[in-house]
């Protein structure tokens, strides 16, 4: 079986002349996790490795780009889930730490599958993970929906999905969307597929939607699993992406924004990335891994 890797760099609209930074960012981690599955590492380390990229990555909402909040502070969430084994960890509002998404990933073997703030920081100091406060960016109006995410298929057969964000610029201290919501904000299940999302996250929790969507890829495809999501969330209202991959290797995503960055990359394919989608509504590629 073949390995097959998406990213995306958050679901807004993105300025015409910083594209290129998008398309960049988004294809250096597509790389980055693709040093992973080339020889043979597993899902969730390809995911967790995209996603640091990122958030190493100030053009991105996430790590040192992140959004600030009402008091300027950042408080970032991350998480990750591997599909083979359902273990998932997560972390909400932590400040005083190098990369959000490692601790997550230090947290994917243990007991607990969220912490938040302070417990969160303890348990990322006592693994070394700790620094000081991440400082990230004031971002501009519509700007800080640009969460960013990652779904990887190893050669196992493996899903997993990471996903990394700093919120909603100005938003209340202690504020949490869904990023860190497993069934909300991602999702990574062997028997049916991996789904990240990005967007307005408290309209994304209402929909419940990484898992409706995963329901949805049970019987049918990933154009049409994303299709259907984005119809749901017209229930809620706001404006949302996801990315998806199927455990037979297809690729799916699609956005309601009106931009969306992308870039993906299968064993047989190499890394393709855009910032608008051709097919917004939902577009999948066919599965060399079948």
């Amino acid at each position: 079986m073949g390995w097959a890797i998406v990213v995306h760099g958050g679901a807004r609209a993105i300025e015409d002349d910083r594209a290129a930074e998008y398309r960049s960012g988004c294809e250096a981690a597509v790389a980055a996790g693709i040093a992973v599955l080339a020889v043979g590492g597993p899902a969730h380390e390809a995911a967790v490795t995209a996603v640091r990229v990122l958030e190493s990555d100030p053009t991105f909402n996430a790590g040192v780009g992140a959004a600030r909040n009402a008091e300027g502070r950042v408080q970032c969430d991350a998480a990750v889930m591997d599909g083979a084994t359902l273990d998932i960890g997560a972390v909400a509002g932590v400040e005083a730490v190098r990369h959000p998404i490692d601790v997550a990933d230090a947290l994917l073997r243990a007991e607990q599958t969220l912490l938040i703030a302070a417990g969160a920081e303890r348990f990322a100091a006592e693994r070394g993970l700790d620094g000081p406060p991440l400082s990230g960016r004031r971002r501009a109006e519509g700007e800080s929906h640009d969460t960013v995410g990652c779904a990887a298929l190893d050669a196992s057969g493996h899903l997993a999905a990471a996903v990394s964000t700093g919120g909603l610029d100005g938003m209340p201290p202690g504020r949490v969307g869904d990023s860190p919501l497993a069934g909300a904000g991602f999702l990574a299940d062997d028997e049916v597929g991996a789904v990240v999302l990005s967007g307005i996250g408290e309209r994304i929790v209402r929909a419940t939607l990484a898992a409706w969507t995963s329901e949805r890829l049970r019987d049918g495809d990933p154009a049409s699993a994303v299709g259907l999501a984005l119809d749901r969330l017209q229930r809620v209202g706001g404006e949302a992406g996801l990315i998806v991959i199927d455990p037979s290797g297809r690729l799916g995503w699609g956005h309601s924004s009106r931009d969306f960055a992308v870039a993906w990359a299968t064993d047989r394919r190499p890394v393709t990335s855009f910032t608008r989608s051709s097919r917004p509504g939902g577009w999948a590629e066919p599965g060399d891994n079948q």
